[in-house]
Protein backbone atom coordinates (compact mmCIF):
# COMPACT_ATOMS: atom_id res chain seq x y z
CA UNK A 1 0.00 0.00 0.00
CA UNK A 2 3.29 2.21 0.95
CA UNK A 3 4.59 1.66 -2.72
CA UNK A 4 1.23 2.08 -4.32
CA UNK A 5 0.36 5.66 -2.55
CA UNK A 6 4.18 6.46 -3.25
CA UNK A 7 3.41 6.43 -6.93
CA UNK A 8 3.18 9.51 -8.65
CA UNK A 9 0.37 8.33 -10.45
CA UNK A 10 -1.53 7.68 -7.75
CA UNK A 11 -4.22 10.60 -7.07
CA UNK A 12 -5.05 9.42 -10.89
CA UNK A 13 -5.90 6.12 -10.16
CA UNK A 14 -8.07 7.17 -7.30
CA UNK A 15 -9.62 9.55 -9.65
CA UNK A 16 -10.41 7.16 -12.09
CA UNK A 17 -12.45 4.74 -9.44
CA UNK A 18 -14.26 7.61 -8.40
CA UNK A 19 -15.12 8.67 -11.79
CA UNK A 20 -16.43 4.89 -12.91
CA UNK A 21 -17.87 4.62 -9.52
CA UNK A 22 -20.20 7.72 -9.98
CA UNK A 23 -20.57 7.02 -13.81
CA UNK A 24 -21.95 3.31 -12.73
CA UNK A 25 -24.13 5.13 -10.47
CA UNK A 26 -25.80 7.26 -12.08
CA UNK A 27 -25.96 6.24 -15.78
CA UNK A 28 -24.67 2.41 -16.02
CA UNK A 29 -26.54 1.65 -18.85
CA UNK A 30 -25.34 4.67 -21.19
CA UNK A 31 -21.66 4.54 -19.84
CA UNK A 32 -20.88 0.78 -20.04
CA UNK A 33 -21.44 0.35 -23.74
CA UNK A 34 -19.06 -1.03 -26.11
CA UNK A 35 -19.56 2.49 -28.30
CA UNK A 36 -19.17 4.44 -25.92
CA UNK A 37 -16.17 2.27 -24.33
CA UNK A 38 -14.89 2.34 -27.77
CA UNK A 39 -14.63 6.06 -28.36
CA UNK A 40 -13.28 6.85 -24.63
CA UNK A 41 -10.75 4.76 -25.63
CA UNK A 42 -9.96 6.06 -29.00
CA UNK A 43 -9.85 9.70 -27.63
CA UNK A 44 -7.78 9.02 -24.94
CA UNK A 45 -5.17 7.19 -26.92
CA UNK A 46 -5.09 11.02 -28.85
CA UNK A 47 -5.12 13.00 -25.67
CA UNK A 48 -2.89 10.50 -24.21
CA UNK A 49 0.27 10.97 -26.43
CA UNK A 50 0.11 14.84 -26.13
CA UNK A 51 -0.24 14.49 -22.06
CA UNK A 52 3.04 12.29 -22.14
CA UNK A 53 4.88 15.09 -24.01
CA UNK A 54 3.53 17.80 -21.76
CA UNK A 55 4.72 15.66 -18.53
CA UNK A 56 8.00 15.15 -20.16
CA UNK A 57 8.03 19.01 -19.94
CA UNK A 58 6.93 19.99 -16.68
CA UNK A 59 8.87 17.10 -14.96
CA UNK A 60 11.95 19.55 -16.13
CA UNK A 61 9.90 22.47 -14.50
CA UNK A 62 8.94 24.10 -17.76
CA UNK A 63 5.85 24.11 -19.51
CA UNK A 64 4.72 23.84 -23.55
CA UNK A 65 1.54 25.90 -24.43
CA UNK A 66 2.00 24.89 -28.35
CA UNK A 67 1.07 21.14 -28.35
CA UNK A 68 -2.52 21.92 -29.73
CA UNK A 69 -1.43 23.93 -32.59
CA UNK A 70 1.87 21.96 -33.05
CA UNK A 71 -0.73 18.88 -32.78
CA UNK A 72 -2.81 20.88 -35.94
CA UNK A 73 0.32 21.68 -37.72
CA UNK A 74 1.91 17.95 -38.36
CA UNK A 75 -1.70 16.89 -38.97
CA UNK A 76 -2.49 19.72 -41.89
CA UNK A 77 1.33 19.26 -42.95
CA UNK A 78 0.88 15.29 -43.22
CA UNK A 79 -2.55 16.03 -45.09
CA UNK A 80 -1.85 18.45 -47.43
CA UNK A 81 1.68 17.30 -48.47
CA UNK A 82 0.78 13.43 -49.21
CA UNK A 83 -0.26 13.95 -52.75
CA UNK A 84 3.11 15.29 -53.72
CA UNK A 85 5.05 13.02 -51.24
CA UNK A 86 2.56 9.87 -50.52
CA UNK A 87 2.04 8.73 -47.75
CA UNK A 88 5.24 7.64 -45.78
CA UNK A 89 7.22 10.52 -46.59
CA UNK A 90 4.39 13.29 -45.93
CA UNK A 91 4.12 11.06 -42.25
CA UNK A 92 8.01 11.56 -42.40
CA UNK A 93 8.01 15.15 -43.01
CA UNK A 94 5.10 16.09 -40.78
CA UNK A 95 7.02 14.92 -37.65
CA UNK A 96 9.94 16.83 -39.00
CA UNK A 97 8.15 19.55 -38.93
CA UNK A 98 6.77 18.63 -35.08
CA UNK A 99 10.68 18.22 -34.03
CA UNK A 100 11.46 21.19 -35.74
CA UNK A 101 9.11 23.62 -33.65
CA UNK A 102 10.00 21.92 -30.59
CA UNK A 103 13.55 22.39 -31.17
CA UNK A 104 13.38 26.03 -31.60
CA UNK A 105 10.87 26.51 -28.59
CA UNK A 106 13.86 24.91 -26.87
CA UNK A 107 16.68 26.72 -28.18
CA UNK A 108 15.02 30.31 -27.37
CA UNK A 109 13.60 28.81 -23.13
CA UNK A 110 17.36 27.22 -23.03
CA UNK A 111 19.67 29.51 -24.96
CA UNK A 112 18.04 32.60 -24.64
CA UNK A 113 16.93 32.25 -21.07
CA UNK A 114 13.08 32.94 -22.00
CA UNK A 115 10.39 31.86 -20.25
CA UNK A 116 9.07 28.81 -21.59
CA UNK A 117 5.59 29.95 -20.88
CA UNK A 118 5.78 33.42 -22.84
CA UNK A 119 8.11 31.11 -25.78
CA UNK A 120 5.58 28.50 -26.41
CA UNK A 121 2.69 31.09 -26.24
CA UNK A 122 4.12 32.27 -29.21
CA UNK A 123 4.98 29.12 -30.55
CA UNK A 124 1.02 28.70 -30.55
CA UNK A 125 0.04 31.37 -32.46
CA UNK A 126 2.87 30.83 -35.41
CA UNK A 127 1.64 27.40 -35.55
CA UNK A 128 -1.71 28.61 -36.06
CA UNK A 129 -0.91 31.23 -38.04
CA UNK A 130 1.19 28.90 -40.36
CA UNK A 131 -1.52 26.16 -40.70
CA UNK A 132 -4.05 29.47 -41.46
CA UNK A 133 -1.25 31.26 -44.21
CA UNK A 134 -0.06 27.58 -45.67
CA UNK A 135 -3.96 26.16 -46.28
CA UNK A 136 -5.62 29.62 -47.30
CA UNK A 137 -8.12 28.68 -44.26
CA UNK A 138 -9.27 25.13 -46.02
CA UNK A 139 -7.52 21.60 -45.79
CA UNK A 140 -8.60 19.13 -48.34
CA UNK A 141 -9.07 15.15 -47.64
CA UNK A 142 -7.63 12.34 -48.27
CA UNK A 143 -7.48 10.43 -51.63
CA UNK A 144 -9.16 7.03 -51.50
CA UNK A 145 -5.98 5.85 -52.49
CA UNK A 146 -4.47 7.47 -49.73
CA UNK A 147 -6.98 6.05 -47.03
CA UNK A 148 -6.44 2.44 -48.26
CA UNK A 149 -2.36 2.78 -47.34
CA UNK A 150 -0.81 0.57 -45.71
CA UNK A 151 0.96 3.24 -43.47
CA UNK A 152 -2.49 4.63 -42.97
CA UNK A 153 -4.52 1.62 -42.14
CA UNK A 154 -1.40 1.06 -39.80
CA UNK A 155 -1.83 4.04 -37.76
CA UNK A 156 -6.14 4.66 -38.15
CA UNK A 157 -7.27 1.41 -38.70
CA UNK A 158 -8.43 -1.77 -36.05
CA UNK A 159 -6.50 -4.36 -34.99
CA UNK A 160 -8.36 -7.24 -33.60
CA UNK A 161 -11.32 -5.32 -33.72
CA UNK A 162 -9.61 -2.26 -31.33
CA UNK A 163 -8.26 1.16 -32.68
CA UNK A 164 -4.53 0.52 -33.81
CA UNK A 165 -3.99 3.99 -31.82
CA UNK A 166 -4.38 2.34 -28.71
CA UNK A 167 -1.80 -0.38 -29.38
CA UNK A 168 0.77 2.75 -30.54
CA UNK A 169 0.07 4.49 -27.19
CA UNK A 170 0.73 1.61 -25.18
CA UNK A 171 3.95 0.91 -26.71
CA UNK A 172 4.86 4.43 -27.04
CA UNK A 173 4.38 4.52 -23.24
CA UNK A 174 6.26 0.98 -21.79
CA UNK A 175 9.35 2.34 -24.28
CA UNK A 176 9.23 6.14 -22.78
CA UNK A 177 8.71 4.78 -19.26
CA UNK A 178 11.31 2.18 -20.21
CA UNK A 179 13.26 5.58 -20.90
CA UNK A 180 12.03 7.41 -17.89
CA UNK A 181 13.09 4.53 -15.34
CA UNK A 182 15.46 2.48 -16.04
CA UNK A 183 17.97 4.64 -18.07
CA UNK A 184 20.01 7.32 -16.94
CA UNK A 185 18.52 10.10 -18.93
CA UNK A 186 14.98 9.63 -17.00
CA UNK A 187 17.18 10.56 -13.83
CA UNK A 188 18.76 13.17 -14.75
CA UNK A 189 15.74 14.72 -16.69
CA UNK A 190 14.10 14.35 -13.21
CA UNK A 191 16.60 15.85 -11.43
CA UNK A 192 16.96 18.90 -13.77
CA UNK A 193 13.53 19.31 -12.80
CA UNK A 194 14.11 18.78 -9.10
CA UNK A 195 16.88 20.79 -9.09
CA UNK A 196 19.01 22.43 -11.55
CA UNK A 197 21.92 23.56 -9.69
CA UNK A 198 22.26 20.51 -7.72
CA UNK A 199 22.03 18.47 -11.27
CA UNK A 200 24.22 20.61 -13.09
CA UNK A 201 26.67 20.29 -10.10
CA UNK A 202 26.91 16.80 -10.64
CA UNK A 203 27.78 17.09 -14.21
CA UNK A 204 24.52 16.65 -15.35
CA UNK A 205 24.07 18.42 -18.48
CA UNK A 206 20.86 20.18 -17.95
CA UNK A 207 20.48 22.20 -21.20
CA UNK A 208 20.46 19.11 -23.29
CA UNK A 209 17.72 17.57 -21.34
CA UNK A 210 15.34 19.95 -21.45
CA UNK A 211 15.69 20.21 -24.84
CA UNK A 212 15.49 16.83 -25.86
CA UNK A 213 11.81 16.94 -23.50
CA UNK A 214 10.54 19.79 -25.96
CA UNK A 215 11.58 18.23 -29.07
CA UNK A 216 9.79 14.59 -27.60
CA UNK A 217 6.98 16.44 -26.63
CA UNK A 218 6.34 18.47 -29.66
CA UNK A 219 6.57 15.10 -31.72
CA UNK A 220 4.18 12.86 -29.50
CA UNK A 221 1.85 15.33 -30.49
CA UNK A 222 2.39 16.00 -34.02
CA UNK A 223 2.05 12.09 -33.98
CA UNK A 224 -0.99 12.07 -32.41
CA UNK A 225 -2.52 14.53 -34.84
CA UNK A 226 -0.95 12.28 -38.06
CA UNK A 227 -3.09 9.24 -35.79
CA UNK A 228 -6.05 11.47 -35.71
CA UNK A 229 -5.81 12.16 -39.45
CA UNK A 230 -5.40 8.58 -40.12
CA UNK A 231 -8.33 7.41 -38.08
CA UNK A 232 -10.78 9.79 -39.57
CA UNK A 233 -9.32 11.48 -42.92
CA UNK A 234 -11.11 14.79 -42.81
CA UNK A 235 -9.75 17.75 -40.83
CA UNK A 236 -10.17 21.85 -40.44
CA UNK A 237 -7.14 24.11 -39.77
CA UNK A 238 -8.67 24.51 -35.64
CA UNK A 239 -7.45 20.91 -35.48
CA UNK A 240 -6.01 21.26 -31.77
CA UNK A 241 -7.39 24.54 -30.63
CA UNK A 242 -7.37 24.13 -26.94
CA UNK A 243 -5.93 20.81 -26.55
CA UNK A 244 -2.82 22.46 -25.07
CA UNK A 245 -5.31 22.81 -21.68
CA UNK A 246 -6.47 19.67 -21.98
CA UNK A 247 -2.60 17.81 -22.05
CA UNK A 248 -1.65 20.13 -18.98
CA UNK A 249 -4.80 19.17 -17.69
CA UNK A 250 -4.38 15.60 -17.98
CA UNK A 251 -0.99 15.72 -17.02
CA UNK A 252 -0.98 17.63 -13.58
CA UNK A 253 -4.58 15.42 -12.68
CA UNK A 254 -2.03 12.84 -13.64
CA UNK A 255 0.81 13.75 -10.92
CA UNK A 256 2.63 16.43 -12.36
CA UNK A 257 3.88 18.56 -10.10
CA UNK A 258 4.06 22.53 -11.97
CA UNK A 259 7.31 22.54 -9.90
CA UNK A 260 9.48 19.94 -11.43
CA UNK A 261 10.88 16.61 -10.74
CA UNK A 262 8.11 14.67 -9.80
CA UNK A 263 5.44 13.03 -12.17
CA UNK A 264 4.36 10.08 -14.13
CA UNK A 265 3.44 9.08 -17.84
CA UNK A 266 0.77 6.33 -17.14
CA UNK A 267 -0.77 9.02 -14.37
CA UNK A 268 -0.85 11.24 -17.41
CA UNK A 269 -2.68 8.60 -19.31
CA UNK A 270 -4.95 8.04 -16.78
CA UNK A 271 -5.63 11.63 -16.35
CA UNK A 272 -6.13 11.90 -20.21
CA UNK A 273 -9.14 9.32 -19.70
CA UNK A 274 -10.67 11.22 -17.01
CA UNK A 275 -10.74 14.55 -18.99
CA UNK A 276 -12.34 12.51 -21.90
CA UNK A 277 -14.15 10.73 -20.21
CA UNK A 278 -15.95 13.88 -18.36
CA UNK A 279 -16.51 14.83 -21.39
CA UNK A 280 -18.17 12.07 -23.33
CA UNK A 281 -20.62 11.63 -20.02
CA UNK A 282 -21.53 15.09 -20.31
CA UNK A 283 -22.68 15.34 -23.13
CA UNK A 284 -24.83 12.02 -22.94
CA UNK A 285 -26.57 13.59 -20.26
CA UNK A 286 -27.56 16.68 -22.02
CA UNK A 287 -25.11 19.26 -20.00
CA UNK A 288 -24.02 22.46 -21.97
CA UNK A 289 -21.19 22.12 -23.65
CA UNK A 290 -19.32 24.96 -21.42
CA UNK A 291 -19.71 22.87 -18.39
CA UNK A 292 -16.79 20.79 -19.14
CA UNK A 293 -14.52 23.80 -19.42
CA UNK A 294 -15.77 24.04 -15.74
CA UNK A 295 -15.14 20.66 -14.87
CA UNK A 296 -11.73 20.76 -16.36
CA UNK A 297 -10.64 23.91 -13.89
CA UNK A 298 -11.98 22.58 -10.73
CA UNK A 299 -10.69 18.88 -11.02
CA UNK A 300 -7.12 20.86 -12.44
CA UNK A 301 -7.14 23.08 -8.83
CA UNK A 302 -7.91 19.76 -7.06
CA UNK A 303 -5.25 17.85 -8.57
CA UNK A 304 -2.70 20.65 -7.89
CA UNK A 305 -3.77 21.03 -4.48
CA UNK A 306 -3.91 16.69 -3.48
CA UNK A 307 -0.28 16.14 -5.74
CA UNK A 308 1.26 19.21 -3.54
CA UNK A 309 -0.16 17.75 -0.27
CA UNK A 310 0.86 14.22 -1.78
CA UNK A 311 4.53 15.72 -2.44
CA UNK A 312 4.90 17.10 1.52
CA UNK A 313 3.44 14.48 3.09
CA UNK A 314 6.13 12.16 1.06
CA UNK A 315 9.01 14.53 1.65
CA UNK A 316 9.35 15.74 -1.34
CA UNK A 317 9.83 19.45 -1.39
CA UNK A 318 7.21 21.59 -3.67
Amino acid sequence: MKRLIRGQSFGATIGVVVMLTAFTLIDFSGWWTRQTLSNVAHFTSILGFVAMGQALVIMTREIDLSVGSVYGLAGVAFITLEPTLGVPLSLVAGLCIAALAGFVQAIAVVKGQLPSMIVTLGGLFTARGIIYVWTGGSVHNFSEAARNHPVTRALGGEIFGVEASIFWLVAVAIVLNIFLWATPYGNRLLATGGSRESAESRGVRTDRIKITAFVLCSLLAGFAGILTLCDRPQTHVTLGDLMELEAISAAVIGGCLLTGGRGSLVGAILGAFIVVSFRYELIALGAPSSWFITFVGIVLIVAVIFNRKLARWLGHSV
